[in-house]
C-alpha cells in the first residue's frame, strides 16, 4: 500500500514546514504563488483562445505570440508550487480522484497550447479570417481544459477523504 510512502513524505522537513509553519512564507505564500501562476497560464490562454475564436477581432492575433514565454513561466511557477503543495499534503491529493482529473485537464491544456502554437501562430500574416478551423477547435478545447483544471483544483479542497496519514 502507499501508506508507508505517505508517512515518509509527510514526515519530511519540507512537508512539515508547509503544513505547520506559522510564518506567512509557508502555505499561504505557496498557495498565492500557485494562484498567480494559474492566473498567468489560464488567463493568458483564455485571452488568446477567445481572440482566436473571434472576440476582440480588432486586436492583432500575432501580438499574442509574444506572450507565450510569460504563459510558460506561469505554467512552471504553477508546476513548482503545485509540487510543494503536494509534498505538504500528499495523502489528501494522491488519494483523491479529483487530483488526477486536474492533472488530465492540465495535460490536455498543454497539448492544446502546443497545438495552437503550431497550427495558428506558424503563419506571420495571420488575421482572423485566416485562422484555420483546427485552430479554432484547439482554442475551444483549451478553454474547456483550463476551466476543467481550475474547477477540479478548487474541488480538491472539498472532496478529499483523508487529509494526512500521520
Amino acid at each position: 500500500m502507499l501508506d508507508p510512502f505517505f508517512i515518509w513524505l509527510e514526515t519530511t522537513a519540507l512537508s512539515v514546514w508547509v503544513r505547520e509553519a506559522t510564518e506567512v512564507y509557508a502555505f499561504p505564500s505557496i498557495l498565492s504563488l500557485h494562484t498567480i501562476g494559474m492566473g498567468f497560464v489560464a488567463g493568458m490562454s483564455a485571452a488568446m483562445n477567445l481572440r482566436i475564436l473571434g472576440v476582440a477581432a480588432f486586436v492583432p492575433l500575432m501580438e499574442f505570440k509574444r506572450f507565450f514565454p510569460v504563459l510558460w513561466a506561469g505554467f512552471w511557477l504553477n508546476a513548482v508550487s503545485g509540487v510543494v503543495l503536494l509534498i505538504g499534503y500528499p495523502t489528501k491529493a494522491l488519494t483523491n480522484p479529483m487530483f488526477y482529473l486536474k492533472l488530465v485537464f492540465i495535460g490536455l491544456g498543454i497539448l492544446c497550447l502546443r497545438s495552437i502554437r503550431k497550427s495558428v501562430f506558424s503563419d506571420e500574416d495571420l488575421d482572423f479570417q485566416a485562422v484555420p478551423r483546427r485552430g479554432r477547435l484547439w482554442a475551444g478545447a483549451s478553454l474547456a481544459c483550463w476551466t476543467g483544471a481550475i474547477f477540479a483544483g478548487r474541488l480538491l479542497a472539498y472532496t478529499y477523504s483523508k487529509l494526512t496519514t500521520i
